[in-house]
């Protein structure tokens, strides 16, 4: 036991707060650096003459292996621990990064923004609070998931006017450096604090009996075998294509429209790419409140009903969001509905796969729940780049 964690447990505070808090700000720090590329792209457009359509392309890869990763991040953190695959991630999305502001062909793009980057925010996807929640917490664990999801989505639009006024101020590049501090910070976060599981630290999950910690497989095959095989069993499920069909329509309807197109469409109707940012950031503020309220909801009502309700309410905000004209007053009040319901579905998603697939396979079957969120997203990133480009409008 450490020095810090005998000095919260002399006040009585569970070591698997202090996890969530650094967990916290990882996920915040990688889901910013997964948004900001979303305000660079008129930019990257005017510096090297690309289409929309272009820099959607790596967009839509960097988002399906966003996903894909899901998974398989799942069975690392089951084989090598939590630690050192987020470690691991989040050195890959800096050197991503860092190596993307001496760019100047397209295939450096798709190298540097899709597949590096998506490989090393898919380590350190919504997996990772999943994986947290579970490991650590029995009671609250609604909650915890609720707070970690939240985490993620507000980093993707929270940063978003500091990043979008630093890159109307000074460049991308020096935007992209801000992104790499935040992610810095995380890391040395993660080195201080970070442990795998609670018996690391000799305790007992927080609100349940001690569990050491399972034997491990020696061997790469069970990386790739052990996803594979979670995917069959979880595939007979009807359960679990419920969940991946609604998750992808989740995917398809935020990280894939909004986000990842909305600045560039409100430069469309006028409004400036700091203003539009502004306006993604009030969504993240009102998604914080929303995924909260959620989670704490998930541990007391039908998760299934609180399904029912967020998409059916996602759904009339969608419906509203043409019909305000793109006024900035009607904007915010979409901003406000749209933001409670962002990723609200995300605490019950969790919990409906703890509650049929156990505590332990929970992880790797959200993994692929996640991928589905991901395609969905893809779909959406790339179909309305192709469409802009396409159809000039």
């Amino acid at each position: 036991m450490t020095t810090f964690s005998a000095f919260l447990a002399r006040r009585d505070i569970h070591y698997g707060w202090a996890v969530v808090a650094v967990t916290f700000v990882t996920m915040l720090a990688t889901a910013g650096a997964l948004g900001a590329p979303g305000v660079m792209l008129r930019p990257l457009e005017a510096e090297f003459g690309w289409t929309t359509a272009d820099i959607s392309t790596a967009f839509a890869v960097r988002l399906v292996l966003y996903g894909l990763m899901g998974p398989f991040s799942a069975a690392l953190m089951n084989r090598f621990g939590v630690r050192k695959v987020v470690v691991s991630a989040l050195l890959l999305i800096i050197a991503g990064f860092g190596l993307s502001v001496t760019m100047t062909m397209l295939w450096q793009l798709m190298l540097f923004w899709g597949l590096i980057i998506g490989f090393g925010t898919g380590m350190t996807a919504t997996v990772l609070g999943a994986t947290v929640a579970t490991r650590w917490f029995v009671h609250r664990r609604g909650l915890v998931v609720g707070l970690l999801t939240a985490s993620t989505a507000t980093g993707q639009l929270i940063f978003l006017p500091v990043i979008a006024a630093a890159t109307e101020a000074w460049g991308w590049r020096v935007a992209l450096g801000i992104v790499v501090a935040m992610l810095a910070t995380a890391l040395v976060g993660v080195l201080l604090l970070m442990r795998d599981r609670p018996s690391d630290m000799g305790l007992a999950p927080y609100g349940g009996s001690f569990q050491p910690a399972p034997a491990q497989t020696a061997g790469l095959l069970p990386l790739i075998s052990a996803p594979i095989v979670g995917l069959r069993q979880a595939a007979g499920s009807y359960v679990f294509w419920v969940l991946a069909a609604t998750f992808f329509v989740c995917g398809l309807s935020t990280n894939g429209l909004i986000q990842t197109h909305w600045v560039s469409i409100c430069g469309d109707f006028g409004i400036q790419p700091v203003s539009a940012a502004g306006l993604l950031a009030f969504v993240g503020v009102f998604d914080f409140v929303g995924t909260l309220l959620s989670g704490w909801l998930s541990d007391r009502y039908d998760n299934r009903w609180l399904l029912f309700w967020y998409y059916g309410l996602r759904g009339l905000s969608l419906l509203y969001l043409p019909m305000t004209g793109f006024d900035p007053y009607l904007l915010s009040i979409f901003a406000v509905f749209y933001g409670l319901d962002w990723v609200a579905t995300v605490p019950p998603t969790v919990k409906l796969a703890a509650e049929r697939f156990g505590a332990e396979k929970a992880g790797l079957v959200f993994g692929w729940v996640f991928a589905a969120h991901q395609l969905g997203a893809a779909t959406a990133a790339y179909g309305a780049g192709w469409s802009r480009t396409d159809l000039d409008s």
